[in-house]
């Protein structure tokens, strides 16, 4: 698998966790507010920050879309 494949199920773990959500839950959140193809496009810089940084920006990208 590509690290940025790696980095999306990573992402969504956190999230899950963060949220206390089920991974079903995540996956049909991350589809619906296409939250996949951001963490995608933004995983050069995501991928530096911390676990509590992108459950956050994740939050706020879907905030921004309701």
């Amino acid at each position: 698998m590509s690290k940025q494949g790696d980095f999306l199920i990573y992402c969504t773990e956190q999230y899950k966790t963060a949220k206390n959500l089920t991974g079903r839950q995540v996956a049909e959140l991350f589809s619906r507010y296409s939250v996949w193809d951001y963490i995608y496009s933004c995983f050069e810089a995501l991928h530096t920050t911390g676990a509590n940084y992108i459950v956050e920006d994740i939050d706020l990208f879907i905030a921004a879309r309701l």
